[in-house]
């Protein structure tokens, strides 16, 4: 009898953590403006890191390295951390961890759930050694934000774009003592699958985040 109540207990444990789901929304905590190093100082600190610790981020430091990435700093204004080409908006960032994968609602300050499962190794790509840091920003152009320009235009403006976000990015986890390396390689058909982009959505570029190992 015991051993079937153990075996039972046992059996009931797994099935609840097969079952079990990230949240479909996660509330990101408002920036806390009081922390980090000066602005000088981070540029003095910035650097690529390619090792990365495990442990997963606070909610507040991965609020923050959103709100830096391409928050609203200006919500009256509608305007973002990152300035962008024509002011178009074009790049979203879509938030890979083990749990799963979010897009980033700058205006809601929210992340929202696009899919469940670990997929970093996908972001990692041939660099398999990258998927152990327990979270990769994406960066996503959406071409069809261009009011106007031909495609060699827009993909230049999204290379643009992208750029200033990742700095952004870099410059933040300069600051926190975080570590971070910009990188375009992906497994970019596998990803594009993964993100549900559509045709005007372009892969552009994406960091790894993690604490200092």
């Amino acid at each position: 009898m015991r051993l079937n109540f153990c075996s039972l207990l046992i059996i009931s444990i797994f099935v609840s953590i097969a079952f079990s789901k990230a949240p479909e929304i996660i509330k990101l905590n408002p920036p806390d403006m009081k922390k980090g190093s000066l602005t000088m100082e981070a540029f003095k600190l910035r650097k690529s890191t390619r090792e990365f610790d495990t442990k997963d981020l606070s909610l507040q430091d991965l609020s923050d390295l959103l709100w830096a990435a391409n928050g609203v700093n200006r919500p009256e204004e509608k305007k973002r951390t990152a300035p962008s080409a024509i002011n178009a908006q074009d790049i979203d960032i879509y938030v890979v961890t083990k749990e799963a994968v979010y897009l980033y609602n700058a205006f809601e300050n929210q992340l929202e759930k696009i899919t469940d499962g670990d997929y970093r190794n996908i972001v990692a790509g041939r660099q398999e050694n990258m998927a152990v840091a327990p979270v990769f920003l994406v960066l996503v152009s959406d071409l069809s934000r261009f009011r106007f320009g031909d495609e060699s235009t827009k993909l230049t403006w999204a290379a643009m774009d992208a750029g200033i976000v990742s700095q952004n990015i870099s410059i933040f986890c300069a600051s926190r003592n975080l570590a971070t390396v910009p990188r375009a390689t992906m497994d970019k058909d596998k990803l594009r699958k993964i993100l549900k982009l559509k045709d005007s959505q372009k892969l552009m570029l994406n960091h790894p985040v993690s604490y200092m190992k």
